[in-house]
C-alpha cells in the first residue's frame, strides 16, 4: 500500500483491533501467553530457512541503499540469530507473568487494606529500525505483560520482519489468543509512522527503536506519550587503578564485538595516571584489532580527534580516545557528551568506582564489565524492547515488567470517612 491518503484509516483499523486484542489479553491466563510464545518458538524454528531467504531480500535492499558494514551486520539474520530469537521467546515465556503482581501492599490506621498491583499498558507501538529481531522481541514482551503491540518495522527488514511476525501469529493462533494481538504495519510508508504519533484514541506508548534521526522524529511529533530510547554514547573510563589486563579485554569487547549497537562503546577515557604508567597500550590494541581511534594528542591514535567526534555515536569500527585527569574529569567528560545510555568504569579502587556510580546518572553504569552487556537479555529479562534513557515510568533495559502500569486494589468493611 503506498496512498497516504490510505495510511491514516489503516492505522485506525489496526488500532482498533489492538485495542479490542487488548481488552482480552489483560484477563488472558499465564498459560496461553506462555504457551502462546513457545509455539512462536517452534514455529520461529521451523520457518528459518523461509525467515532467512526473506532476510536476503532484506540484505539486497540494503545493499542497494548503501547501508554501513555496521547496519548490514544489525540487518543480517542466520541461523545462530534466528536460534538466538528463538532462546529469547522461550526464556520470556518461561517468565513468572508480570500481571496480577502485587507489589505492594499495607492497611491503613481506619482499616482499609490497599495493594499496588500489575496491569498492562494497553497497546504499544513500536517503531524500530534495521535490526528484525526487534519484531520478536518486542512482541513476546507485550504479549507476556498482557498488552497489544502494533509494530512498525524499518523499510530495510521489512521482508525478515514479515516472516517473524507470522510466527508470532501462529503462536498466537495456537494458543487460543486473538491473532490482532501483535499486528506489523503492512506498509514501508513513512506515513504510517506519523499516523501512528498521532493516533491517540489507539494507543497507549509509543516506543522508538533507532537512531538519533528517528528518535528526534518520533519525540518532536508524537502525541502519544514516548518511552525515550535515545543514542547510545557509551563510554569506557579506564581508570588509574584499572587491571591492565581486564582493561585491554573490556575495551575491546566493548567496541568491537558488535560495533552496530546501541551498547557498543564509543569513547574511550584514559586517566592520565594509567597512560603515564601503560602508555599507549589500550589504542594500540584497538588499532590492532582494526578500530579508527580518534585521539586527542595525548593519545596515539588513527587520526586526530575532532571536536564533534566526542558524542558522536558511530556505530562503526571507529572510536574516539581522550586523556582524562582522573575520575572527576571523567565524569565531566561523560556529563558534557553522553546520552545518559551505559557508560563504564575500569578500575580495582573501589571509592574511584563508587564515586563513578554516584556521580554519573546514567540507566546503566558498569564496573570492570563490557557496555555491550547493556541488554534486556544479559539482564535475565530474556529480551528487551530496548534501553529506555529517560527517568519517567521505565529506565535502563525495557523488559515485560517494565512494560506494565498498575491500579490499586482498596478493601474496606463498611468504612466511611469522617
Amino acid at each position: 500500500m503506498n496512498d497516504h491518503d490510505a495510511i491514516g484509516p489503516m492505522i485506525t483499523q489496526i488500532g482498533a483491533r489492538a485495542r479490542a486484542a487488548a481488552a482480552t489479553l489483560a484477563t488472558a491466563s499465564a498459560e496461553a501467553k506462555e504457551n502462546a510464545l513457545n509455539a512462536a518458538a517452534d514455529a520461529l524454528w521451523d520457518q528459518r530457512a523461509t525467515i532467512i531467504a526473506a532476510n536476503k531480500q532484506d540484505m539486497a535492499f540494503g545493499a542497494q541503499k548503501g547501508l554501513s558494514p555496521a547496519m548490514m551486520d544489525r540487518l543480517m539474520l542466520d541461523k545462530d540469530r534466528i536460534k538466538g530469537m528463538v532462546d529469547g521467546l522461550r526464556a520470556v515465556a518461561g517468565q513468572t507473568d508480570p500481571v496480577g503482581e502485587v507489589a505492594e501492599e499495607w492497611t491503613q490506621p481506619n482499616g482499609l487494606h490497599i495493594q499496588r498491583v500489575r496491569t498492562p499498558i494497553g497497546v504499544i507501538g513500536v517503531i524500530y529500525e534495521s535490526r528484525p529481531n526487534v519484531t520478536a522481541d518486542a512482541g513476546a514482551l507485550c504479549l507476556k505483560s498482557g498488552n497489544a503491540v502494533i509494530l512498525r518495522g524499518g523499510s530495510e527488514s521489512f521482508h525478515s520482519s514479515q516472516a517473524i511476525h507470522a510466527c508470532l501469529v501462529a503462536g498466537l493462533a495456537s494458543a487460543g489468543l486473538p491473532e490482532t494481538s501483535i499486528q506489523l504495519i503492512p506498509t514501508r510508508d513513512r506515513a504510517a509512522v506519523t499516523a501512528m504519533l498521532q493516533a491517540t484514541d489507539h494507543i497507549d506508548v509509543i516506543v522508538p527503536r533507532g537512531g538519533k534521526g528517528l528518535v528526534g522524529l518520533v519525540q518532536r511529533e508524537a502525541r502519544v506519550p514516548v518511552f525515550a530510547h535515545l543514542e547510545g554514547i557509551c563510554h569506557v573510563y579506564v581508570d588509574g587503578d584499572a587491571d591492565l589486563e581486564k582493561a585491554k579485554a573490556v575495551v575491546l569487547n566493548a567496541k568491537t564485538r558488535r560495533t552496530g549497537i546501541c551498547g557498543s562503546a564509543e569513547t574511550l577515557l584514559v586517566d592520565k595516571a594509567f597512560h603515564d604508567t601503560h602508555g599507549d597500550v589500550l589504542t594500540e590494541a584497538l588499532m590492532n584489532a582494526g578500530v579508527e581511534v580518534r585521539a586527542d594528542a595525548s593519545l596515539k591514535g588513527s587520526v586526530a580527534a575532532q571536536p564533534d567526534d566526542f558524542g558522536k555515536e558511530f556505530l562503526d569500527m571507529i572510536i574516539a580516545a581522550k586523556v582524562v585527569d582522573g575520575v572527576d574529569d571523567a565524569i565531566a567528560h561523560i556529563r558534557q557528551y553522553g546520552s545518559n545510555h551505559t557508560d563504564a568504569i575500569i578500575t580495582e579502587n573501589d571509592a574511584i568506582a563508587e564515586r563513578f556510580f554516584h556521580q554519573l546518572d546514567s540507566a546503566i553504569l558498569m564496573r570492570n564489565a563490557s557496555t555491550q552487556f547493556a541488554d534486556g537479555g544479559e539482564f535475565g529479562m530474556g529480551a528487551e524492547i530496548g534501553i529506555a534513557t529517560g527517568k519517567l515510568h521505565a529506565r535502563g533495559p525495557v523488559g515485560a515488567v517494565q512494560l506494565t502500569s498498575f491500579k490499586y486494589l482498596v478493601t474496606g468493611d463498611g468504612t466511611v470517612r469522617p
